[in-house]
């Protein structure tokens, strides 16, 4: 008995610390990529949005001399105004809509009929498919000599203007196509979440008399609250980011439409080789998302700390 009691143990504390630098060891190779693909990039672009750096003028690349001349200009920029008017629009209606469909298409796929589960996989396509695809894919539908739609319109005598072309409804196109791309995204999310879901509350409404539409509205959308904020959160990172489809179907264009903040940050760097100009309107927009990622953030960590 006594020699049970004098075996010694390793010392708890001194165990943690080797374990804490083992974790650190092997997590260093990781952080060291993420710097060197993120980090120093960033800092690099911090740097540039200082100077008036241009590529025709690559000695400007160290001029500090007036540091804060392109912070200066983009308040008095119409045209970056109007991008970020354009962005907010396309990422407003996009994330609405892709939290809609995702969480109604989850909904329905939860119920676990035959039918829900055969089609289970198709609903997954649009987002796996490259986004240049899905890009030329909407340009042909929305192109009338070789669309499908547009031959169906003619055969029954409707007349159809293409939207990509219209000022009023381009940017109505970009973000029907945007939906279609990324409400599965959305869709696993929540159907990740619903399969998590206790029952409980479900069984006990159900044998008070409850109806599905009551189950759904009272239960169910309560439970996924903070699950629709951090999809809606990804989405509008991702929204930010949109691309491929504007540069496929409309160019920006017409006009300036559909020129987001993305797209005219990407105009004004290698059409107008403005690297300077065009790195303060990315440190701009970087930190509108973080702060828009903050305050969902909050509202999730407050909820959870409710709940």
């Amino acid at each position: 008995m006594a020699a049970s009691h004098g075996t010694a143990e390793p010392p708890l504390p001194q165990f943690e610390r080797q374990r804490v630098r083992f974790f650190w060891l092997l997590l260093s190779p990781v952080l060291a990529i993420l710097a060197v693909v993120t980090l120093l990039p960033t800092i690099y672009l911090l740097i540039t949005s200082f100077t008036p750096l241009s590529l025709a003028t690559p000695g400007t690349a160290w001029n500090f001399s007036a540091p804060f001349a392109n912070y200066e200009l983009l308040l008095s920029d119409a045209r970056l105004h109007n991008s970020l008017w354009v962005q907010a629009k396309l990422s407003f209606f996009t994330v609405i809509l892709q939290l809609l469909f995702g969480l109604v298409v989850a909904l329905l796929l939860n119920m676990r009929t035959p039918l829900m589960e055969a089609l289970r996989s198709a609903f997954l396509v649009p987002m796996v498919l490259p986004p240049i695809v899905v890009a030329i894919i909407w340009k042909v539908l929305y192109s009338p000599d070789i669309s499908p739609a547009w031959w169906l319109f003619q055969a029954l005598g409707w007349s159809v203007q293409t939207p990509i072309t219209s000022a009023d409804w381009a940017l109505t196109a970009i973000i029907i196509a945007d939906t279609w791309e990324w409400f599965p995204f959305t869709m696993l999310i929540i159907l990740a979440a619903l399969s998590l879901m206790p029952e409980e509350q479900r069984e006990a409404a159900r044998i008070d008399g409850a109806s599905s539409w009551q189950l759904t509205w009272f239960i169910t959308l309560p439970y996924l609250r903070n699950t629709l904020l951090v999809a809606g959160l990804f989405r509008l990172i991702d929204s930010i980011k949109t691309f491929p489809l504007i540069y496929i179907l409309t160019d920006g264009g017409p006009g300036t439409v559909t020129e987001v903040s993305n797209y005219y940050i990407f105009s004004q760097s290698f059409n107008f080789s403005y690297i300077g100009y065009s790195s303060a309107v990315t440190i701009v927009l970087l930190a509108i998302t973080l702060v828009l990622s903050w305050v969902i953030i909050r509202v999730v960590a407050g909820d959870s700390r409710v709940d």
